[in-house]
Formats: structure tokens, sequence, C-alpha cells
């Protein structure tokens, strides 16, 4: 049944192809898959069984295998189903591009539930990269703005990164004598010591660029702010979060000693994104790029998640900590970007300066804006404030109270002027779209229709149902 996540997007991506009506098409898919993806949580969640398997060929390197290893599959998978329904129904189409930006959206999505539910490593690679392909078609040919350049330049950054990555996923598989990931993780004790500093810097760089850690992040802003918005959404909110994932599934476990000796450059680097990308993002002139270099800067809070991990192996409650904001996160800021791109349909504009009063002409947008926006800063009650602060006590879980601070605790300490910074741009960005005078763009601008308002609220009560109740995702890590 899992199989069904992956290959049903895969069906309706054929489907359309051939000449099925193109947005019924993915929002029937979409819509079944979410229905799918709820179901196999809760049946996971009561048998702790889900899985299914299809041979390709008669080698054990290639025999594809879904299943939910643990509760983090679960909560990607969930993560996947639910941002695919919402961007799916928020897109609007280019006249004449239905068929492409529709299908490719649905590729995108099985791809990232592929890679996430994959039990082997090599589709594990290989549905990423599957995802990637429409994701770089999309910007190139539907995006806007200087959408060549920006595709070129996310195309060349994940691409090396890819290969890195390959090269540090191959040697482990080398190590383990197995492409299975269960198998790999049992055979952990396979991979030397020596070995692991090298593996661990070849999966810091490689999954670091596919997540935009800093200083491998300059793709990100301009690709977000250049791509449709269902692709925004699907790649910001979800496709990222597989290098986070693949940090928590492969890295930690199979080569811990090694990530011990790169703690230091890694908490440099997670400092760079909450406070370098956060100065630059408070510079922003667009509601797009703004958006672009927050999802940059807010990896750096996962990433200090791992590093907490890194530096207490005990501290189970580090990794609850990085898989709840990796979920809060991806909700959010696809949220976030499927209301920007109604933004700018509109008003024909994202430019923070030409905006002002929407919110005389748009209350519901301005309503809802508000509280994705609220959610970003990280408003208690809303999920991203539980995983903020999940992270913050992780930090300090291994600290007597007596000895001197540790790297991870000082970082932490500095990370918090990031809550600062979002506040700053986030209020601002609303002050300068919703508030004042309005202007002649805005004044003649429409509100959400009942439609416009039905992905937005699917993705505001997610956030509020695990912001209020955290344990709907803690308790799948159990």
């Amino acid at each position: 049944m899992l199989a069904l996540l992956v290959f049903l997007p895969i069906a309706a991506f054929v489907a359309i192809l051939f000449g099925a009506p193109a947005r019924l098409t993915a929002i029937g898919a979409a819509a079944i898959n979410l229905v799918l993806g709820l179901a196999a949580v809760f049946s996971w969640q009561n048998s702790g069984l889900w899985s299914s398997s299809l041979k390709v060929l008669d080698k054990p390197a290639l025999h594809l295998s879904f299943g939910f290893m643990d509760g983090m599959s679960v909560i990607m998978v969930l993560l996947s189903v639910i941002v695919t329904m919402a961007a799916v129904l928020s897109g609007k189409s280019p006249e004449g591009r239905e068929k492409l930006y529709f299908s490719s959206s649905l590729l995108i999505s099985a791809g990232a539930i592929g890679a996430f539910a994959a039990k082997d490593l090599f589709f594990f690679y290989a549905f990423h990269e599957l995802a990637l392909i429409p994701t770089f078609l999309m910007i190139g040919i539907l995006g806007r703005g200087d959408r060549r350049t920006a595709a070129w330049k996310i195309t060349i950054y994940l691409g090396l990164g890819s290969i890195i990555l390959l090269a540090g996923l191959v040697w482990l598989a080398n190590l383990t004598g197995t492409y299975n990931i269960p198998d790999m993780i049992a055979n952990k004790a396979l991979v030397p010591a020596g070995a692991q500093k090298g593996i661990a810097a070849l999966l810091i760089v490689g999954f670091g660029t596919l997540v935009s850690l800093f200083p491998f992040h300059s793709w990100a802003a301009p690709a977000y702010a250049s791509a449709p918005a269902p692709v925004a959404m699907l790649h910001a909110g979800v496709l990222k979060k597989f290098g986070l994932y693949g940090l928590l599934r492969l890295a930690i476990p199979l080569a811990p000693e090694g990530l011990q000796a790169w703690l230091t450059p890694l908490l440099v680097l997670l400092l760079g994104n909450i406070l370098w990308v956060g100065w630059v993002t408070i510079s922003q002139k667009r509601l797009d790029l703004m958006l672009g270099n927050s999802s940059v800067m807010h990896m750096g809070y996962i990433f200090l998640a791992i590093a907490a991990l890194v530096a207490f192996p005990e501290n189970p409650l580090a990794r609850s900590a990085a898989i709840v904001l990796m979920f809060a996160h991806g909700v959010s800021i696809a949220l976030l970007f499927g209301l920007a791109d109604r933004i700018e349909r509109n008003t024909g504009t994202l430019d923070l300066q030409d905006l002002g009063g929407l919110a005389k002409s748009a209350p519901g947008l301005a309503f809802l804006f508000g509280i994705a926006a609220m959610a970003s800063i990280g408003l208690p009650g809303l999920a991203n404030f539980s995983g903020e602060v999940l992270v913050f006590i992780s930090a300090f879980a291994g600290y007597d109270g007596t000895s001197p601070l540790g790297p991870v605790q000082i970082a932490c300490i500095l990370s918090v002027w990031g809550v600062v910074i979002s506040a700053v741009y986030m209020l601002r960005a609303f002050r300068n779209i919703f508030q004042g005078p309005t202007v002649k763009i805005t004044a003649s601008a429409a509100d959400l229709t009942l439609a416009d308002r039905i992905p937005a609220l699917l993705l505001i009560v997610t956030l509020f149902a695990v912001g209020l109740y955290p344990n709907l995702l803690l308790n799948l890590l159990k």
C-alpha cells in the first residue's frame, strides 16, 4: 500500500501527459494521497508496521522496498502529502502550460515521498534526483524574473552537492556491504573510525548543499523567487528537508565519530545561516526574496538540533526537536509562498515599497498572512514555536549547569538573536504590505475566494494542531 503513495502521483503524471485534465487529475491524485498518507500514519501508529516491496531486478541491490523505518519517515511522508495537496490547490498555471505545470508538481511530490519511504540507498538517492528534474525545468520554463539564471544556479549547486553526496553514500555502502538502509545501520561497526571523518565531511557538504547550509546557500533565494508557487512550496517545504533527513537517517548512526570531529565547523556554519543570512533577509526589498532567505535562515535551527545530537548522542530530545521543526518549517514556509503568490496575482508585484494598505481591500488575505508570519516568527500555539523551544532545550540537555558552557550551548545562545531578526523582517513585511495608506495597486485588489482559502486553511490547521498538541508528532517518534 505504501508503494501506492509513490506511484499514484507518477500514474497521474503519465495520465496528464496523455491528455487527462491536468488540474483535476492533479487535485484528485493529491487528495487520494492525502487520505492514504493519513491512513498510513494511523496504521503505523497502531501496528508499527507499514511497508511494501517491489522487485525491480533479481539482485539484492535493486530490490525496491518501501517502508516506514521509524516515526521520522512517517512524519516526512505526512508533510509531503499535506504540502502537495495545498500546492496543487494553490497553483494557477500560465495559459497553455497547464499540463507541464501540474504534471511537474506531481513528479516532485512523488520523488519526495519515494525518497522518504525508500529503504534502499539507491532508490533513496534516485527518487530525490527524480524530483529535482521537474524543479529545474519549472523554474527555467515557467518561472518569473531572471528565471534562466536562477535555474542554472540551482542546477549547478544541487548537481555538485548530489555528486559529493553520492561519493559519501557509495563509500558507506562499500564499507557496510549493503544498500539496504536498515542493514547498513545494523552493520555500522564495519565503518572504521578512520574513515568516518572523510565520510562525514562528504555527507555534511553534500546534504548541506541540498539544504542550503551556509555558505552553500546562495542558490536558494533566487530559485524560490523565480519559481512558480507549487515549486517553491514543494521544494522549500518538503524536498529541501531531504538533506536534513539524510543526515539524521545515515550520518548520525553511521559516522558519529566523524561528525564529532566536524562539530565546531558545523556550529560556525549554522550560525552563518541564522545570523548572517538573517541580516541579509532584513535587507530584502521583495517579499519573494525575503521568504527565500528566511527559509535558508531557519535551516540553521534544525542544524543546531543535529549538532546537539552529535555532541550528546544519548540526547533523544535533539532528534525529536529536529524532526518537529522540519515538519513545522515545511508547513509554514509552504503557506507563506502560497500566500505570496496570491499577493502577486492580486496586485501585480511583490515589491515591499510598492505595496501598502492591502488589508482594507483584502482582509481575509491579511488575516491568513498574519497567521503565517506569526508561525514563522515562532508564536506560541503554532508548530514552529514547539520545534524551536525543543531545539533550545535540547542544546542544553547535556549541560550540568556548573561547568563552563560548551560550543553547542554558546551557539544556542547566539542563535536566539535569530528570533529577534525573524520578528523584524516578518513584521516589517506585514506592515509594508497590509497596513498604512492604500496605494493604487492595492485599492482594487480582490480578496481571497473560498477556493483560495482552502489550501491555506489546510496548512494553518496543521500548524495549530502541532503547535497546541506537539505530541501528535512526538508520539510517532517514541
